[in-house]
């Protein structure tokens, strides 16, 4: 006769499990006796555009995962001015470094366009964790991509010119955002060109000439904050 809280266990489905990121989800380890834990603390949570998830200086409440939308992950100096550090994109996890370093969030994480947010409260998070070797190690590859992200943009600083860092960065917000028409792709840009110049590591000035520069070489349009460009460039 099967014990009653191995059946339980068995019948519960993994929160992730529906997700398309579930492959490399974090939580994609986690079965068993822990799986009902998991699900107890996991939720989801729909953020408008503009919303705040977490802010500068909050204590950590969870692991957070981006399953939909763009969050803007930004650091706020005591001048008043701010800094956008980087973006979120769907299937990535945000507030892992304050979860595991115990320490209170360093930047804010706000959603740039309508996002869709799954949690797993501190608590069960840190449980898992120190009951499931895989979880801990995905994880920590978490934080070696983040690494290595800083690595290459170092790189790509010394190595790429800032158009083409601003080209790459715009092509990839057409994949995820634009919208297709015949031969041509539209996106309304989900962020200022303050933040674009944050991003790319020029000052706000330069980057009205970079945009310049790339309407006269005949790939982007840009109007504002409407962007188009043709669906041949994509893989330029």
């Amino acid at each position: 006769m099967l014990d009653c809280k191995a059946t339980r266990a068995a019948d519960v489905t993994h929160p992730c499990a529906h997700c398309a990121f579930y492959g490399g989800s974090v939580w994609q380890p986690v079965a068993g006796d822990a799986l009902p834990v998991l699900t107890r603390g996991f939720s989801r949570k729909e953020l408008e555009a503009g919303q705040v998830l977490f802010k500068q200086g909050e204590d950590n409440r969870g692991v957070f995962c981006v399953s939909s939308g763009l969050v803007a992950l930004r650091s706020h100096h005591v001048d008043g001015a701010s800094t956008l550090m980087r973006l979120a994109y769907p299937g990535e996890i945000i507030g892992y470094r304050s979860f595991l370093g115990k320490q209170p969030h360093q930047t804010e994480a706000r959603a740039l366009l309508p996002s869709r947010i799954c949690t797993v409260t501190h608590r069960v998070a840190a449980g898992v964790v120190a009951q499931n070797a895989g979880a801990m190690e995905r994880l920590a590859q978490r934080c070696i991509r983040e690494i290595d992200r800083s690595h290459q943009r170092i790189i790509s600083t010394a190595t790429c010119s800032n158009k083409e860092r601003l080209a790459e960065l715009l092509r990839r917000l057409m994949v995820l955002h634009g919208r297709r028409n015949r031969e041509m792709i539209t996106m309304r840009l989900p962020l200022s060109r303050m933040d674009l110049a944050d991003l790319i590591g020029v000052q706000p000035e330069t980057m009205s000439r970079l945009i310049r520069r790339l309407e006269k070489d005949g790939v982007f349009g840009i109007a504002g904050r409407d962007v188009e460009m043709p669906l041949s460039a994509l893989s330029a």
